[in-house]
């Protein structure tokens, strides 16, 4: 779950945090240290991998989580695996959304690799794989080779950029007529959307529905309030889950607020105010997206999350805001009714829908805090 950080403020009570922000003046001005740093080192280092690697860490990935580990100990060499204690098991139990967002990482290293002279040969699943869970053998095999006839991706100029935009959008400001073809880029997976007004009426109906599952059954919305970092100490000893940082969350943390306990307490202010603000979102979205394969395979999966990060970096060339909202296409029992419908409408002949998305015109948001690029290598 995330939440639509200005809404959660004015339902909890604006005014009661606005007079405790005056006196705690020191806290509500405090700013993560550390969370930020990896997206202006991105680009450094001596060695080509590294290079790559500092931007693939930058990947949208479910719930921020960053589940990726590095293995260099190979010349040239990156070797993948997943972090499997990084995953999340309530909502996406055969970690099919996990291995998008390892597809996301690993196309964003192909990209920056591309701006830097190197061609890169992955090899999916070198040792195999389980369709039903991710485990130790590794994810993808990436050779990297010097070559000056390799033709830079144009969409990584966008890789700074980029934003999963949790805010409400601008309902009074309609999409370009072309901004589906504007997204529609060279992707394996099948690309589909909607601005037209009625359908995404029902769209915005079908994903608050969604939300309010997820959030409604208690195992998964545990799932994501563990996941919850409030305020600048948490964002930066975990720079990783769902960032609440900035004045107003400094404040309510500090004052009890917000906290994972009045997440969780289902008669509390931030749990109404909680429930509010996701469905703010759903509702302002002014179009959807959405990638269909095929396959399920997990070659497909990192397929899928190859195209999911292009049709990102689109919307962004676009200047577009954009927004997962798969949480119809998780793989839970309570979810299987939407899950079922979906896939009747968006793939009645067979295949899966592999992803979801909202797009609009939002406000600028800041970007994710994110882990090191040395937190996550394994052996170098």
């Amino acid at each position: 779950m995330s939440m639509s950080r200005r809404k959660t403020l004015a339902l909890i009570g604006g005014g009661v945090i606005l007079a405790a922000t005056a006196g705690l003046g020191y806290i509500a001005s405090r700013q993560p240290r550390t969370a930020h740093l990896p997206w202006s080192a991105a680009g450094q280092g001596e060695d080509a991998r590294i290079r790559a690697l500092s931007y693939a860490l930058l990947a949208p990935n479910p719930h921020n989580i960053q589940p990726w580990l590095v293995d260099l100990s190979q010349p040239d060499t990156v070797t993948l695996f997943v972090d499997t204690n990084k995953l999340l098991p309530h909502t996406d139990p055969y970690n099919r959304q996990i291995t998008i967002g390892l597809g996301c990482f690993l196309e964003l290293m192909r990209m920056a690799a591309s701006h830097d002279g190197q061609r890169v040969t992955i090899t999916p699943f070198p040792e195999g794989f389980d369709d039903r869970a991710l485990d130790a053998r590794p994810v993808a095999r990436a050779v990297f080779e010097a070559d000056p006839s390799v033709v830079p991706d144009p969409l990584f100029a966008y890789a700074l950029d980029r934003r999963s935009n949790k805010e409400p959008f601008d309902t009074a400001r309609p999409l370009p007529a072309d901004i589906l073809a504007q997204l529609d880029v060279a992707v394996s997976t099948q690309f589909g959307g909607t601005i037209d007004a009625q359908e995404v009426a029902d769209w915005r109906a079908l994903t608050r529905e969604a939300l309010l599952i997820e959030i409604e059954t208690p195992i998964t919305f545990k799932e994501s309030v563990d996941l919850f970092r409030i305020g600048r100490n948490e964002v930066d000893a975990n720079p990783d889950g769902i960032d609440f940082s900035g004045p107003m969350f400094e404040v309510m943390g500090a004052t009890g607020l917000f906290s994972r306990e009045a997440a969780l307490d289902t008669t509390s202010q931030a749990y109404k105010a909680g429930i509010d603000a996701v469905l703010a979102n759903a509702d302002t979205a002014m179009g959807h997206v959405w990638l269909v394969s095929q396959g399920n395979s997990r070659p497909d999966q990192l397929a899928t999350g190859a195209d999911w990060l292009r049709v990102n970096l689109a919307a962004t060339a676009a200047g577009v805001a954009f927004h997962p909202l798969s949480q119809a296409l998780q793989e839970y029992p309570e979810m299987a009714g939407l899950f079922g419908q979906v896939h009747a409408k968006l793939a009645p002949d067979g295949g899966t829908v592999q992803m979801l998305a909202r797009i609009g015109f939002g406000p600028v948001v800041d970007n994710s805090p994110r882990w090191p690029l040395e937190a996550k290598i394994v052996n170098a």
